[in-house]
């Protein structure tokens, strides 16, 4: 089995965990869209340059407020994201993807930005920064994006629906159908995806901005590398959801001891690995923690910078000289 593999796998096992919670009660369930609709559109926003913090977000989004010095902009990404996050909910049922659904979650992001472009592909030719590639040509998106909806409802129910929800994103980013807006859009896509097959979201922090443009670059040869990032982006947030449900008091006790049972350090198998060679290597370079683990750097990069986020480790010192520390290992 691959290390892809296995974190399909992984996701798979770490979703029948959550589904042991279901049903949630409606009051959960609200709270918990809510939760996410203002993390995924604080962070998707950002990894665009977004300058509203999350906070800010959930007033902006929630309140309807305006935060002082902040450019009216970035309220009506804010805005626009979260009337796109809603329609995601609203066609996971609905059988099938359709091009007017990818036209209105563009229509929704974009329409208090530009309402004369919002919902309506690019008629100009665009460069996408920093990438060796080109985007569709004007006169060909109409096709590519019908070849892409076609794509997507033949292989629904044939490919591992992370697998499905990448290579949505990736196709999509590729073809660059809008003037402005497409990576939002990609994001929301492929969160669809994952949420028609049973999923949670999958959050791309603004810290990992680097890994994920390169990786996304790095798709146009190696797809899988694209795949194993958005993999690993599920499983941090599906352990997110899982240490929120193991704190939940109103959860069924019942659940919780099983869920504690059956994944007692909520850590993926990369995170365990790297913490493990952390505590017995602090002075261990991403080359060292890559040979060890038997994984690749880039993965050794995102894992120990979400180790970071999650409080479990910190940098003493600099770089060249420093060492690792860990400061909070997850205990059953």
């Amino acid at each position: 089995m691959t290390d892809l593999q296995e974190k399909y796998s992984q996701a798979d096992e770490n979703n029948r965990i959550l589904s042991a919670y279901r049903p949630l009660p409606p009051e959960t369930l609200k709270s918990l869209r809510e939760y996410y609709r203002v993390g995924l559109t604080y962070t998707s926003n950002a990894l665009e340059g977004n300058s509203l913090t999350e906070s800010e977000t959930k007033v902006v989004i929630e309140d309807g407020l305006t935060i002082e010095g902040k450019p009216l902009r970035d309220h009506y990404e804010a805005v626009g994201h979260a009337k796109a996050y809603d329609y995601i909910y609203n066609i996971t049922e609905k059988d099938g993807l359709a091009e007017e659904d990818i036209l209105c979650l563009h229509r929704l992001f974009y329409q208090q930005i530009d309402s004369e472009k919002a919902g309506h592909y690019r008629n100009v030719k665009v460069y996408i920064s920093g990438s060796r590639y080109a985007v569709a040509a004007v006169s060909k998106i109409p096709d590519e994006m019908q070849k892409l909806v076609r794509w997507y409802n033949e292989n629904e129910k044939k490919l591992h629906p992370v697998e499905l929800a990448a290579t949505l994103h990736q196709r999509f980013a590729f073809i660059h159908p809008f003037v402005d807006g497409n990576g939002r859009v990609a994001r929301l896509l492929m969160n669809l995806a994952l949420l028609r097959n049973g999923y949670t979201i999958a959050i791309i922090p603004a810290i990992l901005r680097h890994e994920y443009i390169y990786s996304l670059e790095t798709a146009h040869t190696r797809p899988e590398v694209f795949a194993d990032f958005i993999a690993d982006r599920l499983i941090a947030t599906q352990l997110d959801l899982l240490r929120l449900m193991r704190d939940d008091d109103t959860v069924n006790d019942t659940v919780n001891d099983t869920v504690k049972r059956t994944n007692t350090s909520l850590l993926s198998k990369t995170e365990q690995a790297v913490l493990d060679a952390i505590s017995t290597h602090p002075d261990y370079s991403y080359e060292q923690l890559a040979a060890t683990c038997g994984v690749s750097r880039p993965t050794i990069a995102r894992t120990v910078k979400s180790l970071q986020i999650h409080g479990h480790i910190c940098r003493v010192g600099s770089d060249k000289t420093g060492h690792w520390e860990v400061i909070n290992e997850v205990k059953p």
